[in-house]
């Protein structure tokens, strides 16, 4: 689940770079790459919601570094 928002995260920016080459004066393709942007936000923000979730939960538990030398 967590590689597949990070997937969508990556689209999403892939997404909002290629308006932003095809943007031209008085276009709405500044719309859409400011569209597009948002969703990449709030994917991100709802990825770290669920991390902070399942960590809660007990689903995840962090490992750290190991410091066995």
């Amino acid at each position: 689940m967590i590689v597949a928002f990070l997937v969508l995260i990556l689209a999403a920016l892939a997404g909002a770079g290629f308006f932003m080459l095809r943007r031209k004066d008085g276009d709405d393709e500044g719309k859409r790459m400011a569209r597009v942007l948002t969703i990449r936000v709030a994917l991100s923000v709802a990825l770290f919601l669920i991390i902070m979730l399942a960590w809660a939960m007990g689903w995840i538990h962090p490992k750290g570094i190991p410091l066995d030398t």
